[in-house]
């Protein structure tokens, strides 16, 4: 499988998603800058994908600064970080990489600066190489609602390429296909920029897996045609009560899911949760620019010129049609999902009681 992202010469290489399926190109970030614009215009897409790229913005950022001194060193970093905060609002990933990153210098203080500088590139391969395994963890988990013979639809791409690698929504496909169990997958395109076409179909097909591309506005006639078994979907965000942020028009997928009595599954690794909002009423939506619309992946217009667009990069699907979040740690039905956050014995009891 293609890697999203690794490091070489110390140089952040990020797979240019914008060219797939037709080129397999890296784009070598040597600053924060890159990652950031690689984050700002979709070279690198997908929740955790956007998260560890900016770890490794973070590193790179922290390269050069000039400062011996640890709180010098911390306020010369505050451009990068605030710089890589605002490339995408939606994907919570995004603040909570740069939490992540942010702790690990306060962990080191005492240790000279370029040890720090140092050891951020190690962390940065570390919450590359965690997330592959949240999402084999995800994988295992989410195959148990996958039975042999079963038609999966999906939604946009949180297969490997929005990930450091395996996928989440996909994980549960790839172990399913690896146990032995025989299953076909439908993606829908994913307009405007067609990740499912461009992205979704290309990998399983590098899998080997046995998928179908469908027009976005095919999927509730194959549902009532009793041709799709269950959906899965992956998420920028979920908040506390279980309503989900993902791709446009996810949430139409979601609404004719429940009227065709289908399970809808969200692939959520824990990092894409937010505890903090309490709804995805709370939960901030990218819009994009207009051109995205027009264009069919940027060359072949197919509006009129002077026509408004609007162009939401996300819905919320609430709590409501969400049969269960399935993350590292089991799955959940969205009302349990809280307890992820809380600690001590008496969570890990409830946790394990609540687990589907």
């Amino acid at each position: 499988m293609v890697k999203t992202m690794y490091w070489e010469d110390g140089k952040a290489m990020i797979l240019d998603q914008v060219a797939l399926p037709h080129k397999v190109e890296y784009i070598p970030c040597t600053d924060y800058h890159m990652t950031g614009r690689c984050i700002k215009e979709m070279n690198v897409r997908g929740a955790p994908a956007i998260g560890i790229t900016a770890a490794m913005g973070v590193a790179l950022a922290a390269r050069d600064v000039s400062s011996q001194d640890h709180d010098g060193f911390v306020k010369g970093l505050e451009p990068a970080l605030e710089e890589l905060l605002a490339t995408r609002p939606t994907a919570v990933n995004l603040r909570w990489a740069i939490d992540r990153m942010k702790a690990f210098i306060e962990g080191m203080r005492g240790r000279p600066v370029d040890e720090i500088k140092a050891a951020l590139f190690e962390e940065a391969q570390r919450v590359l190489d965690e997330d592959i395994e949240i999402n084999r963890s995800i994988g295992r988990w989410g195959s148990a609602f996958i039975k042999d013979g079963a038609r999966v639809l999906t939604h946009c791409n949180a297969g490997s390429l929005a990930t450091g690698g395996y996928g989440t929504a996909t994980a549960p496909m790839r172990i399913a296909s690896e146990e032995g169990k025989r299953i076909s997958v439908f993606a829908d395109e994913t307009r405007p920029l067609l990740q499912g076409a461009r992205l979704t179909s290309w990998e399983l097909m590098q899998s080997g897996i046995d998928v179908t591309l469908i027009t976005d506005n095919s999927a509730g006639a194959l549902m009532r045609k009793g041709e799709i078994d269950l959906v899965i979907v992956g998420t920028d965000r979920t908040s506390r009560n279980g309503d989900v942020a993902n791709k446009i028009g996810t949430y139409m997928v979601a609404v004719l899911a429940k009227e065709n009595n289908i399970p809808f599954y969200v692939a959520a690794p824990i990092s894409s949760i937010d505890f903090t909002m309490a709804s995805g009423d709370e939960i901030p939506i990218e819009e994009r620019g207009q051109d995205e619309v027009y264009n069919i992946c940027g060359s072949l217009m197919v509006a009129p010129e002077g026509v408004k667009c609007r162009n939401l990069a996300f819905d919320v699907t609430p709590a409501r049609y969400v049969t269960a979040i399935i993350t590292e740690k089991g799955a959940f039905r969205p009302e349990d999902l809280h307890l992820l956050a809380e600690q001590g014995s008496n969570a890990e009891a409830a946790i394990e009681k609540a687990r589907l």
